[in-house]
């Protein structure tokens, strides 16, 4: 198994470093992950939560969608973990070029990362669906039901990628920019079993490093540099630059 001090030292001799993360990144900071036994998807509510997640349960049982949305989607009292904040130290450093998430928590811009490439949307951004005005989180939670445009009166939907919709094309071609120029890709708390974020790290540079710090085991494993199977908070709390 990997070390952090191994990982630290694939971080000082990179030029340029990429972290691609996921849910688990954040579980350190409260937010449940999706997919583990203790995970969002794992437990039972009226309808399975990947269908409440739905473009088409948004459309047609809204007030659902928003009751479901504010319970299980939104953590406004969370606070980046040490995974977000030496990330962010390593972009203010020059050593983090992106950081590439599939999280809506908004977590790394609040730590400080400022080039985070966002490939599901965030909770922190939300529009009218009629006139595009936008909103900010704390209108969602202000409100109750179904949330209206002050302006126009049309239902409010957050700027999240919801099943049945596309990732945004300007965003993938981001994300594919920076893990194709970097020379060191670090995956972080995810199972890279979500297509197509997972099918990103193919355009790693061959000459490049691939390190993967997460608690499960990830389809990319046996090609990776480095394989790290601990808490992305503690592995990252260890790493000095």
């Amino acid at each position: 198994m990997g070390t952090a001090a191994e990982l630290n030292e694939m971080i000082l001799s990179a030029s340029s470093v990429v972290f691609f993360g996921g849910a688990g990144v954040s579980v350190p900071s409260g937010i449940p992950d999706f997919r583990s036994s203790t995970g969002l998807y794992n437990r039972q509510f009226r309808y399975p939560a990947e269908t409440m997640l739905s473009h088409s349960f948004f459309v047609h049982h809204t007030e659902e969608f928003y009751d479901f949305y504010r319970s299980c989607m939104l953590y406004p009292d969370a606070r980046p973990n040490a995974a977000h904040l030496k990330l962010a130290e390593l972009e203010k450093a020059g050593k983090l070029s992106a950081v590439v998430t599939q999280n809506i928590d908004g977590l790394h811009q609040a730590a400080g990362s400022r080039n985070v490439i966002e490939l599901h949307g965030s909770v922190m951004r939300n529009y009218c669906t009629d006139c595009g005005k936008p909103y900010p989180l704390s209108y969602i939670l202000e409100t109750e039901g179904v949330p209206k445009c002050e302006d126009c009166g049309g239902v409010i939907k957050p700027d999240v990628v919801l099943y049945e919709e596309p990732l945004d094309g300007d965003t993938i071609s981001n994300a594919i920019y920076e893990i194709s120029h970097c020379d060191l890709l670090i995956v972080g708390g995810t199972s890279l079993s979500v297509y197509p974020a997972a099918s990103f790290i193919n355009y790693l540079p061959r000459s490049a490093k691939l390190a993967i710090v997460n608690l499960s085991a990830t389809g990319a494993d046996s090609s990776a540099d480095l394989v790290i199977k601990q808490g992305i908070d503690s592995v990252f709390s260890e790493i000095q630059i």
